[in-house]
């Protein structure tokens, strides 16, 4: 038989383990972190703005995210691409989902990020995701296709980063606000010849 101090003890000692059990499980969670060096500059930021920004809705293990649906049978209506696997590719593609709420305009706010930092975000998503993809026979690896280049209009000026930002309610008005500035420069030099 055991006595009640023995008793005692073993319930102290169960207690003890049990928390320190805890303590380890929980200081694991959360400790993922983005995979991407600070050394990269524009493509770790990238990667900072997608953890803080995409994280609800899309998984890249590269930002430490992992939003998407495991099981379509249990996704969730925000559920959004699994980037692992997915690939997006060339930029223009991204910066264009970003800018328009995804491809169907349906889930995904537009201008989640806008400017300098929708460029980062897309040259990040451009260079990293599909890369756990499976192999597919006669299917080229995501890292074969190129990344691209950024739309020159996009990154002009930071003028027409801040225009695009002010009409973000309305997509009808966010197209031309991209594109006037340099329209009208054009229009206006035009106009200096000829005189």
């Amino acid at each position: 038989m055991i006595s009640g101090r023995m008793r005692s003890l073993r319930s102290r000692l169960f207690a003890i383990g049990a928390s320190a059990a805890v303590a380890i499980a929980a200081s694991a969670c959360g400790t993922e972190r983005i995979a991407v060096p600070k050394s990269k500059g524009p493509l770790y930021e990238g990667a900072t703005l997608f953890n803080q920004r995409c994280a609800g809705c899309h998984t890249l293990s590269y930002a430490a995210t992992q939003g998407s649906a495991i099981n379509v049978r249990t996704a969730q209506y925000n559920n959004g691409p699994n980037f692992n696997i997915r690939c997006e590719r060339p930029v223009a593609r991204v910066l264009y989902a970003i800018e328009n709420g995804g491809f169907s305009g349906a889930i995904m706010p537009q201008n989640v990020v806008v400017g300098q930092q929708a460029i980062d975000v897309a040259e990040f998503v451009a260079t990293y995701a599909g890369r756990q993809a499976p192999k597919v026979p006669g299917s080229p690896v995501c890292e074969s296709k190129p990344v691209g280049t950024v739309p020159a209009m996009t990154s002009t000026t930071s003028t027409t980063a801040t225009t695009a930002t002010a009409p973000a309610t309305t997509p009808a008005t966010t197209t031309p606000a991209t594109t006037t500035p340099a329209h009208a420069s054009k229009h206006r030099g035009k106009a200096k010849q000829k005189h």
